[in-house]
């Protein structure tokens, strides 16, 4: 769980960088912008307030070399001098054009901001946020003219909803910093440019990842790879889902034999089990841990989507959250399917 407090706004660039493959172009300011007082206040809780706890990330390179990560490369000379900041906010926004060729990325005004007296994980620090607004909103501008008010409609920033961002704070250097990221403004293949080909991040490597990458495990292995085998129906599947949350939800370690030994169960599938954890782990690019300390903050966010829902045609849903006893599946003698349900209470 990422959890942090930005105190002041020391230095602030802004530029405006566009779409490359349309050839909007970069437009550069000609110095730092100045923020005091108020103004200063209104920026940091924009620049922070979006950020959810999605856990830490740090910055990478595909070929271990973190000095290939430009990213890196810039954020490190604006930490070893801040007086560098302009001169690296330019490098960055030509980075960020050059990586924004996908036809819907739109352009926006990017900021690069070095914070000073950041809390985290106990630690102060300073950061530097990378920023990006896309996105602008109607607002009404209204005001007194003599004896009348006149209502106007202008173009603005809702400063209550960031597009894009990025802190990253002044430790861990030699694994690439840590660093939280937001993106609200695309869901789409587009919106991997900012998180993947900008800033080249990759989850930091904490018992919040381990836990989210063990559930997500668990649950592919169940819905994607055993959902292929016929004798494996629905109700299996809620009933394997439901013993997955639960068994994170009511232990304070995970460890990889006893998950497997007290839910898989079957020894076929706990092999089966083991193998798609090797398969998951080379198609992720991800290291899944053994054992480590489990995330409560990741098991509350993950078992949303541990979803035991029963579909009938369009008829009925039908939710399991437990005893896979007390449902069984069958087919009568016209070749009607069902399912037969046992219980003590009806509320």
């Amino acid at each position: 769980m990422s959890s942090f407090q930005v105190s002041e706004i020391s230095s602030l660039a802004i530029h405006n960088v566009g779409n490359k493959s349309n050839n909007d172009g970069i437009f550069l300011s000609k110095k730092i912008t100045k923020v005091e007082g108020e103004l200063n206040k209104t920026l940091v809780s924009y620049f922070t307030s979006s950020f959810k706890s999605e856990g830490y990330f740090n910055l990478f390179h595909s070929s271990g070399d973190l000095k290939l990560n430009e990213v890196f490369t810039f954020v490190s000379e604006v930490f070893d001098n801040p007086g560098r900041l302009y001169n690296q906010s330019v490098f960055l926004a030509r980075h960020l054009y050059d990586v924004s060729t996908h036809a819907k990325i739109k352009g926006g005004e990017f900021y690069v901001v070095h914070f000073k007296d950041c809390m985290i994980e106990g630690e102060t620090v300073d950061a530097v946020g990378l920023f990006k607004s896309e996105n602008k909103d109607t607002f009404l501008k209204v005001r007194p003219v003599e004896d009348i008010y006149e209502v106007e409609t202008d173009k603005g920033i809702n400063i209550n909803k960031l597009d894009k961002g990025c802190i990253i704070f002044n430790r861990e250097r030699e694994n690439g910093y840590t660093a939280v990221v937001v993106d609200n403004s695309n869901r789409g293949e587009d919106a991997i440019y900012w998180v993947d080909t900008f800033l080249k991040l990759t989850h930091r490597k904490d018992d919040y990842s381990h836990t989210q990458n063990t559930l997500s495990l668990a649950k592919n292995f169940i819905t994607k790879e055993l959902s292929q085998d016929r004798e494996f129906s629905k109700a299996d599947e809620a009933d394997l889902l439901n013993k997955s949350i639960n068994f994170f939800k009511e232990k304070d370690s995970f460890n990889f034999k006893e998950f497997a030994n007290e839910v898989i169960e079957q020894p076929g599938l706990i092999n089966r089990f083991k193998k798609y954890k090797s398969e998951y782990e080379q198609g992720a690019e991800i290291d899944i841990a053994d054992s480590f300390t489990i995330s409560n903050f990741a098991v509350k966010k993950q078992a949303r989507i541990f979803k035991s829902v029963l579909k009938l045609d369009k008829n009925f849903h039908v939710y399991i959250h437990g005893n896979r006893d007390l449902i069984e599946r069958g087919v009568d003698e016209d070749g009607r399917k069902y399912y037969k349900l046992y219980y003590k209470d009806e509320n």
